[in-house]
């Protein structure tokens, strides 16, 4: 235990002091902070998703390199034939992911929504939404607008029981957004979507949405971005390797986005990075 202790003291996690040769530990405040499950800014979930879900398939990584496909069937024994049904395979893993996503805005959202100047768009929907904690976010940087998480019903009736807080401004609709009717926005937000599908289903949805904007309206999608010269940034990269175990698709450079909103109808694009793990991109019909 001394030398775990001595180890996480030396990552700054744990403080130590010596007094009458004991050592006496102690969590520093970047642990308070992100760390204790009760911190309002806490990776706890995020964390236990990466340890039971995301390090047993990087165990595969190998077969997923040589076959090109994710692992969830040799990790988990689940068909992904259904890229969702084996991410929700069970209540309590669909509650850990959502406790992922949740960690994710918690940490990164105020910049992603705000690389942009969103208040222009007065109704906002946020497509696979998860827990709302992006929508939040949205309501909290532009209190003018409504904001409405769209989502599978099932995670609709998790983030209810589980998500919901007593002063949300937000609201929740169920449905498939590959399928099902979607609700009229004046924007939509596509955060860690695009990611996990090859680019003909990314460019299938971008078309839906296309469709639905009036002119002036778009698309909103969040993504870790490569850069053009595919040198970094190191954590997309490892994203990019993690989407490979774990889904149908991967992270891309801002111009791969380009491509595909252009493809879909929109004309007007642009490009915000953040500084954070996440950056954010403006497609405008």
């Amino acid at each position: 235990m001394e030398r775990l202790l001595d180890a996480l003291v030396g990552i700054e996690i744990v403080d130590v002091e010596k007094t009458d040769g004991k050592a006496l530990y102690s969590s520093t405040d970047v642990a308070n902070l992100y760390l204790a499950k009760a911190s309002p800014k806490s990776l706890f979930d995020m964390i236990i998703y990466q340890s039971k879900t995301i390090y047993p398939l990087w165990g595969n990584m190998a077969d997923a390199v040589r076959e090109g496909k994710n692992q969830y069937e040799k990790t988990f024994g689940h068909s992904s034939d259904e890229l969702f049904e084996a991410v929700y395979r069970s209540e309590d893993e669909m509650q850990k992911f959502m406790g992922l996503m949740n960690s994710t805005w918690v940490i990164d959202g105020h910049d992603v929504v705000t690389a942009f100047d969103l208040s222009p768009f007065k109704t906002v929907v946020d497509l696979g939404g998860c827990t709302g904690a992006l929508a939040r976010e949205v309501s909290k940087a532009y209190p003018d607008s409504s904001v409405t998480v769209f989502d599978l019903p099932k995670v609709v009736e998790m983030a209810k029981k589980h998500y919901l807080e007593a002063d949300d401004t937000i609201s929740f609709q169920e449905g498939d957004f590959f399928s099902s009717e979607i609700p009229a926005a004046d924007v939509y937000i596509l955060a860690r979507i695009i990611h996990d599908w090859k680019e003909e289903k990314c460019v299938q949805l971008l078309k839906r949405l296309h469709s639905l904007c009036q002119p002036g309206g778009g698309v909103l999608i969040v993504e870790a971005l490569l850069f053009e010269n595919k040198r970094g940034p190191v954590m997309a990269q490892i994203f990019s390797l993690n989407m490979l175990v774990q889904t149908e698709g991967k992270e891309r450079t801002p111009s791969e986005y380009f491509r595909m909103l252009s493809a879909a109808g929109f004309k007007d694009t642009q490009v915000r990075r953040t500084g954070k793990s996440y950056d954010a991109i403006l497609g405008v019909k």
